[in-house]
């Protein structure tokens, strides 16, 4: 009867025991993870198996460390210096996720915080690299997508042995001191008078281009017109209106021949 008590206190004991070894040794990574194992009693992270999404089963004395495999995004906002020395600040967003199968090098040599430790100082020189580039009248206006680009390639150069994938960099801002950028928001709308004046100046010339081309081709034509009508084709075309008029049932007074008129007849009108 003495012997009970201690079989049931083993065996709870026992369970128990089951139970957390069942616990340890159970691990299950979620959709858009996947997972480092490290062997405690081996030889510390399995470089060769990245560990997907689902239930694994592992030795209750090794760990596994779990990484989100999604892409992710880091924003920052950079004191960085343009090519003639003034202090611009950058707002940028950067989609990033680690390279899947070399996770456990990831692990090994970089760590679980390998974003403030290797991603946030490669974007800062690369954003210090691409500015330093250029003016503030340019980073101002049409530049942005080039600067977005470049920072792009400059930190895809800097993390090509970091086993970390950069997709894509946001450039949200450019924030120039104050004074510079009412001096080019001055300057540009300077810029945009002077097209428009020379816009409305080149339309006047060829306005009146267009019209010297027309009155001299309207004087060209009444000389040739001048000189086709001789004496004899305007007496035809006399005669040609007075036999017209002399159809027409309305009373008139035709005088025939006389005067300056070169012979031509006189319409005196209705009578």
């Amino acid at each position: 009867m003495e012997k009970l008590p201690k079989a049931g206190l083993v065996a709870i004991i026992a369970v128990v025991l089951l139970i957390i070894v069942i616990l340890k040794s159970s691990v299950v990574i979620g959709a858009g993870q996947a997972g480092v194992l490290f062997k405690t009693l081996g030889n510390g992270v399995d470089l060769e198996n990245t560990y997907g999404e689902g239930f694994h089963i592992i030795a209750p004395w090794n760990d596994m460390i779990v990484y989100p495999t999604r892409q992710q995004s880091v924003s920052d906002q950079m004191q960085v210096l343009s090519v003639n020395g003034l202090e611009v600040k950058v707002d940028a967003t950067v989609w990033y996720m680690p390279e899947y199968d070399k996770l456990p090098f990831l692990h090994q040599e970089k760590g679980i915080d390998y974003k403030s430790q290797i991603l946030a100082p490669a974007i800062s020189a690369a954003a210090r690299s691409v500015v330093g580039r250029y003016t503030p009248e340019q980073l101002y206006s049409s530049k942005r997508d080039v600067i977005q680009q470049e920072i792009l390639e400059e930190v895809q150069k800097e993390l090509t042995t970091q086993y970390i994938i950069v997709n894509r960099v946001l450039v949200k801002d450019v924030t120039l001191p104050i004074k510079i950028k009412e001096a080019i928001e001055r300057k540009l709308k300077q810029e945009q008078e002077s097209l428009e004046y020379e816009f409305r100046l080149t339309k006047a010339t060829k306005e009146a281009e267009r019209q010297k081309i027309d009155a001299e081709g309207k004087a060209v034509a009444n000389r040739i017109l001048s000189a086709s009508l001789t004496d004899k084709i305007l007496t035809e075309k006399g005669i040609e209106a007075t036999l017209m008029l002399s159809q027409s049932p309305n009373s008139k007074v035709i005088v025939i021949g006389g005067g300056e008129s070169g012979g031509l007849p006189i319409i005196l009108g209705n009578q």
